[in-house]
């Protein structure tokens, strides 16, 4: 099966690691997995500033980088869950009105490209440690992915998951959220990494590394006995 990737500009730049442990478990899977060195950004930063105009160069961009791709697959719901929901809106009545739908059936984040339609729940991945799982809000509301997440993680060997108390709110993240109400954002970073350590893990797994970026600047700056995780890493690990 042919499968574009998408590499989100943080993880290009900040995470690499994961963006690699992803193609593992890709072709680990039997993907022939390709990447297109164009691609830049999906356009979510301009947009949710209000700069639709300059998102809209961006999207179309995206657009062509990925067209005709079989799938397209991201290890971020954030950016996926942008495309499927809101590039509708920015080419809303336009020509690329048809791509746009088009491409919101091809693209995927990379558990559910896993889980739903690979039908692969299973890598043989190996971490012994106890961990606990957290919701983003793109992955959970703008993806609808749910169980995915969890079905992968309770076949790798030796990792006991634990969920913690409202496992569905928000870390406080958000982009440009955690810059204009820092302080909020703060305060909902404290509740959340508050609620994994008290279920004894010692990792907070997720699908976006946005959240992760987020929760482990506040663990760090708390020097706090608890890491985080993306969960492409997860299941690269033990083989």
């Amino acid at each position: 099966m042919k499968v574009q990737i998408f590499i989100p500009c943080f993880v290009d730049q900040l995470y690499p690691e994961t963006a690699f442990n992803m193609i593992k478990v890709l072709e680990k899977a039997t993907c022939e997995v390709h990447y297109n060195t164009n691609q830049t950004c999906c356009g979510q930063p301009a947009f949710n500033a209000g700069f639709w105009d300059e998102a809209k160069a961006v999207c179309s961009k995206f657009l062509k980088d990925f067209e005709g791709a079989d799938y397209i697959v991201a290890p971020s719901a954030s950016c996926v869950g942008f495309v499927r929901n809101y590039y509708s809106k920015l080419f809303e009545n336009s020509s690329q009105h048809n791509q746009v739908k088009d491409m919101s059936k091809r693209i995927f984040e990379f558990t559910e490209f896993l889980t739903d339609v690979l039908k692969i729940d299973n890598f043989d991945a190996v971490l012994p440690v106890k961990a606990t799982y957290h919701d983003s809000c793109a992955a959970l509301r703008e993806c609808k992915i749910k169980t995915g997440p969890r079905t992968l993680l309770s076949h790798v060997k030796g990792l006991e998951l634990v969920e913690m108390n409202d496992v569905e709110t928000c870390c406080g993240f958000g982009g440009s959220f955690a810059v204009k109400y820092d302080a909020i954002s703060i305060g909902m970073a404290d509740q959340k990494v508050r609620n994994a350590m008290d279920t004894g893990a010692d990792l907070i797994i997720s699908t976006d590394l946005s959240c992760l970026m987020h929760l482990d600047g506040y663990i760090k700056g708390h020097q706090l006995p608890i890491k985080t995780m993306h969960i492409a890493d997860v299941l690269a690990s033990g083989w």
